[in-house]
Protein backbone atom coordinates (compact mmCIF):
# COMPACT_ATOMS: atom_id res chain seq x y z
CA UNK A 1 0.00 0.00 0.00
CA UNK A 2 1.37 3.01 -1.03
CA UNK A 3 1.32 6.51 1.19
CA UNK A 4 0.42 9.61 -0.26
CA UNK A 5 2.85 12.53 1.02
CA UNK A 6 1.80 15.25 2.79
CA UNK A 7 1.75 18.61 1.17
CA UNK A 8 3.05 21.02 3.59
CA UNK A 9 0.84 23.69 4.69
CA UNK A 10 0.87 26.73 3.60
CA UNK A 11 0.26 29.90 5.53
CA UNK A 12 -0.13 33.52 5.29
CA UNK A 13 -1.64 36.10 7.51
CA UNK A 14 -4.95 37.92 6.34
CA UNK A 15 -5.52 41.55 7.29
CA UNK A 16 -9.02 43.62 6.42
CA UNK A 17 -7.84 47.04 6.76
CA UNK A 18 -10.63 48.64 5.26
CA UNK A 19 -12.04 49.28 8.17
CA UNK A 20 -9.95 52.26 9.94
CA UNK A 21 -11.24 52.30 13.13
CA UNK A 22 -10.60 48.55 13.46
CA UNK A 23 -7.52 47.85 16.50
CA UNK A 24 -7.08 44.18 15.47
CA UNK A 25 -5.95 45.58 12.00
CA UNK A 26 -3.91 48.06 12.83
CA UNK A 27 -2.35 46.56 15.72
CA UNK A 28 -1.23 43.65 12.69
CA UNK A 29 -0.08 46.37 10.37
CA UNK A 30 1.88 47.84 13.05
CA UNK A 31 3.38 44.32 13.89
CA UNK A 32 4.32 43.63 10.19
CA UNK A 33 6.48 47.25 10.18
CA UNK A 34 8.02 46.23 13.20
CA UNK A 35 9.02 42.77 12.25
CA UNK A 36 10.22 44.78 8.58
CA UNK A 37 12.15 47.38 10.50
CA UNK A 38 16.23 46.86 11.49
CA UNK A 39 15.80 45.35 14.90
CA UNK A 40 19.26 43.16 14.51
CA UNK A 41 18.11 40.34 16.03
CA UNK A 42 17.22 38.29 12.98
CA UNK A 43 19.30 34.28 13.44
CA UNK A 44 19.33 31.17 11.91
CA UNK A 45 19.32 28.16 14.19
CA UNK A 46 22.89 27.79 12.59
CA UNK A 47 24.13 30.86 13.47
CA UNK A 48 23.33 30.71 17.17
CA UNK A 49 24.65 27.14 17.37
CA UNK A 50 28.02 28.70 15.46
CA UNK A 51 27.78 31.35 17.79
CA UNK A 52 27.76 29.23 20.82
CA UNK A 53 31.36 27.30 19.49
CA UNK A 54 33.28 29.55 18.70
CA UNK A 55 32.62 32.42 21.44
CA UNK A 56 32.11 29.66 23.96
CA UNK A 57 28.74 31.81 25.08
CA UNK A 58 25.51 33.24 23.51
CA UNK A 59 26.55 36.43 22.89
CA UNK A 60 23.82 38.87 20.72
CA UNK A 61 24.69 39.73 17.17
CA UNK A 62 26.28 42.80 17.93
CA UNK A 63 28.14 41.50 20.97
CA UNK A 64 29.46 39.18 18.05
CA UNK A 65 30.11 41.74 15.25
CA UNK A 66 31.43 44.10 18.02
CA UNK A 67 33.97 40.99 18.87
CA UNK A 68 34.95 40.30 15.82
CA UNK A 69 35.44 43.71 14.54
CA UNK A 70 37.87 44.84 17.43
CA UNK A 71 39.99 41.82 17.43
CA UNK A 72 40.91 42.23 14.09
CA UNK A 73 41.65 45.80 14.20
CA UNK A 74 43.73 44.71 17.22
CA UNK A 75 44.97 41.52 15.37
CA UNK A 76 44.75 41.88 11.43
CA UNK A 77 46.07 39.47 9.65
CA UNK A 78 45.66 36.93 12.17
CA UNK A 79 42.31 37.82 13.57
CA UNK A 80 41.07 37.44 10.07
CA UNK A 81 41.72 34.24 9.55
CA UNK A 82 41.45 32.41 12.46
CA UNK A 83 37.50 33.48 12.16
CA UNK A 84 37.58 32.86 8.60
CA UNK A 85 38.90 29.49 9.88
CA UNK A 86 35.98 29.29 12.81
CA UNK A 87 33.33 30.21 11.36
CA UNK A 88 33.83 28.95 7.68
CA UNK A 89 35.68 26.35 7.92
CA UNK A 90 38.19 26.94 5.88
CA UNK A 91 42.44 26.90 6.64
CA UNK A 92 43.72 29.65 4.61
CA UNK A 93 47.02 31.70 4.70
CA UNK A 94 47.81 35.07 4.27
CA UNK A 95 49.17 34.13 1.06
CA UNK A 96 45.97 32.10 -0.38
CA UNK A 97 43.47 34.44 1.02
CA UNK A 98 43.59 36.60 -2.13
CA UNK A 99 41.88 34.54 -5.23
CA UNK A 100 45.06 33.92 -7.93
CA UNK A 101 44.78 35.89 -11.17
CA UNK A 102 45.12 32.05 -13.10
CA UNK A 103 42.05 31.25 -10.78
CA UNK A 104 40.24 33.89 -11.73
CA UNK A 105 41.22 33.06 -15.50
CA UNK A 106 40.24 29.61 -15.12
CA UNK A 107 37.11 30.21 -14.00
CA UNK A 108 36.05 32.66 -17.11
CA UNK A 109 36.79 29.55 -19.26
CA UNK A 110 35.48 27.49 -17.92
CA UNK A 111 32.09 29.24 -17.74
CA UNK A 112 29.08 28.52 -19.58
CA UNK A 113 29.33 31.09 -22.72
CA UNK A 114 25.90 32.25 -22.52
CA UNK A 115 26.14 33.04 -19.25
CA UNK A 116 29.41 35.97 -20.41
CA UNK A 117 27.58 36.98 -23.35
CA UNK A 118 24.67 37.78 -20.90
CA UNK A 119 27.02 39.12 -18.55
CA UNK A 120 28.30 41.92 -21.65
CA UNK A 121 24.38 42.70 -22.22
CA UNK A 122 23.70 43.23 -18.81
CA UNK A 123 26.92 45.25 -18.38
CA UNK A 124 25.58 47.53 -21.33
CA UNK A 125 22.71 48.09 -19.66
CA UNK A 126 23.85 48.99 -16.48
CA UNK A 127 26.54 51.30 -17.96
CA UNK A 128 24.25 53.01 -20.20
CA UNK A 129 21.64 53.53 -17.14
CA UNK A 130 24.63 54.81 -14.96
CA UNK A 131 26.52 57.09 -16.97
CA UNK A 132 22.87 58.85 -17.59
CA UNK A 133 22.47 59.91 -14.17
CA UNK A 134 26.16 60.71 -13.58
CA UNK A 135 26.70 63.85 -11.32
CA UNK A 136 28.75 66.13 -13.49
CA UNK A 137 30.76 69.14 -12.59
CA UNK A 138 28.78 72.31 -12.19
CA UNK A 139 29.85 75.98 -12.30
CA UNK A 140 28.18 79.33 -11.48
CA UNK A 141 29.35 83.16 -11.81
CA UNK A 142 27.08 85.02 -10.05
CA UNK A 143 28.74 87.95 -10.29
CA UNK A 144 31.71 89.77 -12.26
CA UNK A 145 35.29 87.95 -10.52
CA UNK A 146 33.29 85.02 -9.01
CA UNK A 147 33.65 81.08 -9.66
CA UNK A 148 31.74 78.70 -7.81
CA UNK A 149 32.03 75.28 -8.91
CA UNK A 150 30.77 71.59 -7.22
CA UNK A 151 32.47 68.71 -8.36
CA UNK A 152 32.99 65.08 -8.08
CA UNK A 153 35.63 63.11 -7.81
CA UNK A 154 35.32 59.31 -7.82
CA UNK A 155 36.26 57.42 -4.16
CA UNK A 156 39.70 55.64 -4.72
CA UNK A 157 38.73 52.43 -3.53
CA UNK A 158 35.78 50.24 -2.97
CA UNK A 159 35.21 47.00 -1.10
CA UNK A 160 32.17 45.46 -2.06
CA UNK A 161 30.56 42.49 -0.72
CA UNK A 162 29.25 39.37 -2.36
CA UNK A 163 26.93 36.74 -0.44
CA UNK A 164 28.19 32.97 -0.62
CA UNK A 165 26.10 31.19 2.17
CA UNK A 166 22.90 29.33 0.10
CA UNK A 167 23.28 30.44 -3.81
CA UNK A 168 26.10 31.81 -5.73
CA UNK A 169 25.61 36.06 -7.16
CA UNK A 170 27.27 36.98 -9.71
CA UNK A 171 24.42 39.65 -10.22
CA UNK A 172 25.71 41.04 -6.92
CA UNK A 173 28.86 41.80 -8.38
CA UNK A 174 27.40 43.16 -11.53
CA UNK A 175 24.67 45.79 -9.64
CA UNK A 176 27.64 47.32 -7.37
CA UNK A 177 31.37 46.44 -9.84
CA UNK A 178 29.51 48.41 -12.64
CA UNK A 179 28.09 51.60 -11.09
CA UNK A 180 31.58 52.08 -9.28
CA UNK A 181 33.54 51.60 -12.76
CA UNK A 182 31.11 54.16 -14.66
CA UNK A 183 32.16 56.93 -11.37
CA UNK A 184 35.39 56.38 -12.17
CA UNK A 185 36.59 53.96 -8.84
CA UNK A 186 40.16 53.21 -9.53
CA UNK A 187 40.62 49.76 -7.19
CA UNK A 188 37.26 47.26 -6.45
CA UNK A 189 38.18 44.62 -3.85
CA UNK A 190 35.59 41.64 -3.64
CA UNK A 191 35.32 39.66 -0.61
CA UNK A 192 32.86 36.55 -0.66
CA UNK A 193 32.72 33.58 1.55
CA UNK A 194 35.32 30.76 0.88
CA UNK A 195 32.45 28.36 -0.26
CA UNK A 196 31.39 26.67 -3.35
CA UNK A 197 28.75 29.51 -3.59
CA UNK A 198 31.31 32.26 -3.04
CA UNK A 199 35.18 32.22 -3.79
CA UNK A 200 35.20 29.13 -5.03
CA UNK A 201 32.28 29.00 -7.56
CA UNK A 202 33.10 29.32 -11.08
CA UNK A 203 30.15 32.24 -12.22
CA UNK A 204 31.18 34.46 -9.98
CA UNK A 205 34.56 34.07 -10.08
CA UNK A 206 34.20 34.19 -14.07
CA UNK A 207 32.05 37.61 -13.51
CA UNK A 208 34.68 39.51 -11.64
CA UNK A 209 37.13 38.75 -14.60
CA UNK A 210 34.51 39.71 -17.12
CA UNK A 211 34.30 42.82 -15.75
CA UNK A 212 37.91 43.33 -15.54
CA UNK A 213 38.28 42.64 -11.44
CA UNK A 214 41.52 41.41 -10.13
CA UNK A 215 41.25 41.95 -6.21
CA UNK A 216 38.90 38.88 -5.38
CA UNK A 217 39.87 37.83 -1.19
CA UNK A 218 38.38 34.29 0.52
CA UNK A 219 36.41 35.81 3.28
CA UNK A 220 33.42 36.59 3.97
CA UNK A 221 31.44 38.07 7.19
CA UNK A 222 31.40 40.63 9.81
CA UNK A 223 35.55 39.47 9.78
CA UNK A 224 36.12 40.35 6.19
CA UNK A 225 33.84 44.05 6.31
CA UNK A 226 36.37 44.89 9.21
CA UNK A 227 39.18 43.84 7.50
CA UNK A 228 38.49 46.36 4.79
CA UNK A 229 38.04 48.99 6.70
CA UNK A 230 40.61 48.96 9.13
CA UNK A 231 43.15 46.99 6.97
CA UNK A 232 45.63 44.46 6.96
CA UNK A 233 48.46 43.22 5.60
CA UNK A 234 46.33 40.67 3.44
CA UNK A 235 43.81 42.97 2.64
CA UNK A 236 44.55 46.45 2.30
CA UNK A 237 41.62 49.38 3.68
CA UNK A 238 39.46 50.53 1.23
CA UNK A 239 37.06 54.12 1.80
CA UNK A 240 33.81 52.57 1.05
CA UNK A 241 32.07 49.36 1.75
CA UNK A 242 28.96 48.07 -0.15
CA UNK A 243 27.10 44.69 -1.12
CA UNK A 244 24.73 42.53 0.64
CA UNK A 245 24.89 40.08 3.22
CA UNK A 246 23.47 38.21 6.17
CA UNK A 247 22.53 39.94 9.97
CA UNK A 248 26.78 39.85 10.90
CA UNK A 249 27.89 41.54 7.92
CA UNK A 250 24.79 44.45 8.08
CA UNK A 251 25.98 44.77 11.52
CA UNK A 252 29.94 45.04 11.11
CA UNK A 253 29.20 47.41 8.30
CA UNK A 254 27.14 49.98 10.80
CA UNK A 255 29.97 49.12 13.22
CA UNK A 256 32.29 50.45 10.99
CA UNK A 257 30.94 53.55 9.30
CA UNK A 258 33.08 56.41 10.32
CA UNK A 259 35.83 54.73 9.51
CA UNK A 260 34.65 54.22 5.98
CA UNK A 261 31.41 55.01 4.00
CA UNK A 262 28.78 52.48 3.51
CA UNK A 263 25.97 52.08 1.16
CA UNK A 264 23.42 50.94 3.58
CA UNK A 265 22.16 48.99 7.06
CA UNK A 266 20.35 46.51 4.73
CA UNK A 267 18.00 43.53 6.32
CA UNK A 268 15.46 40.93 4.56
CA UNK A 269 14.36 41.15 1.16
CA UNK A 270 11.00 42.81 0.96
CA UNK A 271 8.26 43.72 -1.74
CA UNK A 272 4.89 45.38 -1.79
CA UNK A 273 2.58 44.51 -4.51
CA UNK A 274 -0.53 46.98 -5.42
CA UNK A 275 -3.41 45.12 -7.45
CA UNK A 276 -6.47 45.62 -8.55
CA UNK A 277 -9.06 43.40 -10.84
CA UNK A 278 -6.63 43.57 -13.70
CA UNK A 279 -4.23 41.93 -12.21
CA UNK A 280 -3.50 37.97 -13.04
CA UNK A 281 -3.50 36.28 -10.11
CA UNK A 282 -0.42 33.47 -10.99
CA UNK A 283 1.37 37.13 -11.67
CA UNK A 284 0.99 38.59 -8.75
CA UNK A 285 1.68 34.92 -6.83
CA UNK A 286 5.00 34.55 -8.33
CA UNK A 287 6.38 38.40 -7.72
CA UNK A 288 5.68 37.38 -4.16
CA UNK A 289 7.50 34.06 -4.38
CA UNK A 290 10.20 35.83 -5.83
CA UNK A 291 11.11 37.58 -2.70
CA UNK A 292 9.86 35.18 -0.32
CA UNK A 293 11.86 32.62 -2.00
CA UNK A 294 15.04 34.86 -0.34
CA UNK A 295 14.13 33.77 3.57
CA UNK A 296 13.83 35.47 5.17
CA UNK A 297 12.16 37.84 2.93
CA UNK A 298 9.33 39.55 2.88
CA UNK A 299 6.16 39.91 0.30
CA UNK A 300 3.02 41.66 0.78
CA UNK A 301 0.11 42.08 -1.47
CA UNK A 302 -2.29 45.23 -1.25
CA UNK A 303 -5.37 45.39 -3.32
CA UNK A 304 -8.97 46.60 -2.76
CA UNK A 305 -10.03 43.42 -4.64
CA UNK A 306 -11.20 40.97 -2.24
CA UNK A 307 -11.55 38.19 -5.28
CA UNK A 308 -8.36 38.80 -6.36
CA UNK A 309 -6.75 38.50 -2.98
CA UNK A 310 -8.60 34.82 -2.51
CA UNK A 311 -7.32 33.96 -5.95
CA UNK A 312 -3.66 35.03 -5.06
CA UNK A 313 -4.00 33.05 -2.01
CA UNK A 314 -4.45 30.13 -3.79
CA UNK A 315 -2.33 30.47 -6.84
CA UNK A 316 0.70 30.68 -3.76
CA UNK A 317 -0.37 27.26 -2.65
CA UNK A 318 -0.08 26.22 -5.97
CA UNK A 319 3.04 27.74 -7.23
CA UNK A 320 4.76 26.73 -3.52
CA UNK A 321 4.79 23.08 -4.66
CA UNK A 322 6.83 23.39 -7.80
CA UNK A 323 9.84 25.85 -6.48
CA UNK A 324 12.80 24.11 -5.39
CA UNK A 325 13.06 26.70 -2.39
CA UNK A 326 9.38 26.28 -2.16
CA UNK A 327 9.70 25.21 1.88
CA UNK A 328 12.32 28.29 2.71
CA UNK A 329 9.57 30.88 0.67
CA UNK A 330 6.97 28.85 2.88
CA UNK A 331 8.73 29.42 5.57
CA UNK A 332 9.12 33.11 4.79
CA UNK A 333 5.69 33.44 3.48
CA UNK A 334 4.13 32.61 7.09
CA UNK A 335 6.57 34.84 9.39
CA UNK A 336 6.84 37.70 6.27
CA UNK A 337 4.11 37.94 4.12
CA UNK A 338 0.34 39.61 4.37
CA UNK A 339 -2.29 39.98 1.90
CA UNK A 340 -3.92 43.26 2.89
CA UNK A 341 -7.56 44.43 1.62
CA UNK A 342 -7.76 47.99 1.33
CA UNK A 343 -10.39 50.31 0.78
CA UNK A 344 -9.34 51.64 -2.22
CA UNK A 345 -6.38 52.70 -4.56
CA UNK A 346 -5.86 55.60 -2.36
CA UNK A 347 -5.95 53.88 1.00
CA UNK A 348 -3.31 51.14 -0.80
CA UNK A 349 -0.32 54.29 -1.46
CA UNK A 350 -1.10 55.30 2.00
CA UNK A 351 -0.55 51.94 3.57
CA UNK A 352 2.49 51.47 0.92
CA UNK A 353 3.88 54.60 2.36
CA UNK A 354 4.01 53.22 6.01
CA UNK A 355 6.06 50.61 4.91
CA UNK A 356 8.31 52.32 2.79
CA UNK A 357 9.05 49.56 0.83
CA UNK A 358 12.61 47.95 -0.69
CA UNK A 359 10.37 47.29 -4.10
CA UNK A 360 7.28 48.55 -5.02
CA UNK A 361 5.40 46.47 -7.70
CA UNK A 362 2.23 48.04 -8.96
CA UNK A 363 0.20 45.88 -10.95
CA UNK A 364 -2.71 48.01 -11.82
CA UNK A 365 -4.34 49.39 -14.89
CA UNK A 366 -2.86 52.80 -14.36
CA UNK A 367 0.08 52.60 -12.64
CA UNK A 368 1.33 56.12 -13.04
CA UNK A 369 -1.48 57.76 -11.27
CA UNK A 370 -0.34 55.91 -8.23
CA UNK A 371 3.28 56.02 -8.01
CA UNK A 372 2.41 59.89 -8.44
CA UNK A 373 1.06 59.37 -5.11
CA UNK A 374 3.87 57.10 -3.23
CA UNK A 375 6.63 58.67 -1.46
CA UNK A 376 8.58 55.93 -0.18
CA UNK A 377 9.93 53.15 -2.12
CA UNK A 378 13.53 51.97 -2.75
CA UNK A 379 12.66 50.73 -6.35
CA UNK A 380 9.43 50.76 -8.02
CA UNK A 381 8.18 48.52 -11.39
CA UNK A 382 5.35 49.49 -12.95
CA UNK A 383 2.42 47.93 -15.36
CA UNK A 384 1.86 43.81 -15.59
CA UNK A 385 5.26 42.59 -17.14
CA UNK A 386 7.50 44.72 -15.28
CA UNK A 387 8.44 42.41 -12.18
CA UNK A 388 11.12 42.75 -10.05
CA UNK A 389 13.12 40.47 -11.23
CA UNK A 390 14.14 42.48 -13.80
CA UNK A 391 15.71 45.03 -11.87
CA UNK A 392 17.25 42.40 -9.81
CA UNK A 393 18.90 41.14 -12.93
CA UNK A 394 19.47 43.22 -15.66
CA UNK A 395 17.11 46.35 -16.15
CA UNK A 396 20.19 48.80 -15.31
CA UNK A 397 19.35 50.77 -12.00
CA UNK A 398 21.21 48.64 -8.99
CA UNK A 399 19.32 46.17 -7.18
CA UNK A 400 21.33 47.28 -4.01
CA UNK A 401 18.29 49.05 -2.07
CA UNK A 402 17.47 50.39 1.14
CA UNK A 403 15.20 47.96 3.60
CA UNK A 404 13.11 48.24 6.36
CA UNK A 405 11.66 51.68 6.00
CA UNK A 406 14.88 53.09 5.58
CA UNK A 407 14.24 54.52 2.13
CA UNK A 408 12.51 57.49 3.71
CA UNK A 409 15.70 58.61 4.10
CA UNK A 410 17.90 56.26 2.26
CA UNK A 411 18.82 55.75 -1.26
CA UNK A 412 19.53 52.79 -3.52
CA UNK A 413 23.29 52.05 -4.70
CA UNK A 414 24.40 54.09 -8.19
CA UNK A 415 27.32 55.37 -9.76
CA UNK A 416 26.85 58.63 -7.78
CA UNK A 417 27.15 56.39 -4.61
CA UNK A 418 30.90 56.17 -5.84
CA UNK A 419 31.21 59.92 -6.27
CA UNK A 420 32.41 62.09 -3.08
CA UNK A 421 30.94 66.00 -3.60
CA UNK A 422 32.96 69.24 -3.13
CA UNK A 423 32.88 72.77 -3.66
CA UNK A 424 35.34 75.00 -5.38
CA UNK A 425 35.50 78.64 -4.78
CA UNK A 426 37.27 81.71 -6.75
CA UNK A 427 37.18 85.22 -5.98
CA UNK A 428 39.51 88.11 -7.74
CA UNK A 429 40.04 91.21 -5.63
CA UNK A 430 37.21 93.70 -7.14
CA UNK A 431 35.00 90.50 -6.24
CA UNK A 432 36.43 90.46 -2.89
CA UNK A 433 35.81 94.13 -1.93
CA UNK A 434 31.85 93.74 -2.77
CA UNK A 435 31.73 91.14 -0.58
CA UNK A 436 33.95 91.65 2.34
CA UNK A 437 31.63 93.61 4.57
CA UNK A 438 29.10 91.69 4.89
CA UNK A 439 31.61 88.15 5.81
CA UNK A 440 33.66 90.73 8.59
CA UNK A 441 30.06 91.66 9.97
CA UNK A 442 29.67 88.08 10.98
CA UNK A 443 33.03 87.26 11.81
CA UNK A 444 32.96 89.80 14.66
CA UNK A 445 29.90 89.44 15.31
CA UNK A 446 30.97 86.06 16.14
CA UNK A 447 33.91 86.88 17.90
CA UNK A 448 36.22 85.47 15.52
CA UNK A 449 38.15 88.00 14.51
CA UNK A 450 40.80 86.39 13.00
CA UNK A 451 38.25 85.69 10.45
CA UNK A 452 37.40 89.25 9.70
CA UNK A 453 41.52 90.03 9.94
CA UNK A 454 41.87 87.67 6.80
CA UNK A 455 39.37 89.48 4.75
CA UNK A 456 39.93 93.42 5.50
CA UNK A 457 43.79 92.38 5.55
CA UNK A 458 43.26 91.92 1.52
CA UNK A 459 40.97 94.84 1.22
CA UNK A 460 42.67 97.61 3.65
Amino acid sequence: MFRVAAVPEFSIQTVDARDASSGDAAETLAALREKLSPRGDLVSPRGRELTLKVFGRALSPIEVVETICNDVQAQGTEALLRYTKALDGADLTAETLRVPEQDLKAAHAAADPKLIETIGRIRENIATFQSAILHRDVTITPRPGVSLTQRYVPIPRVGICVPGGAAAYPSTVMMTAIPAQVAGVDEIAVVAPPTPFGAYNTDMLATCHELGITEVYRCGGAQAVAAMAYGCDALPAVDKIVGPGNLFVALAKKHVFGTVDIDSFAGPSEVIVIADDSADASFVASDLLAQAEHSPGSAILITWDETLLNNVKTELAKQLDELERGDLARDALADFGALILARDADHACVLTDSFAPEHLQIETREPESLIAKIRHSGAAFLGHHTPVALGDYAAGPSHVLPTGGTCRWAAGLSANSFLRSGSVTQFDRSALEVIAPDVITVAEKEGLTAHARSISIRTE
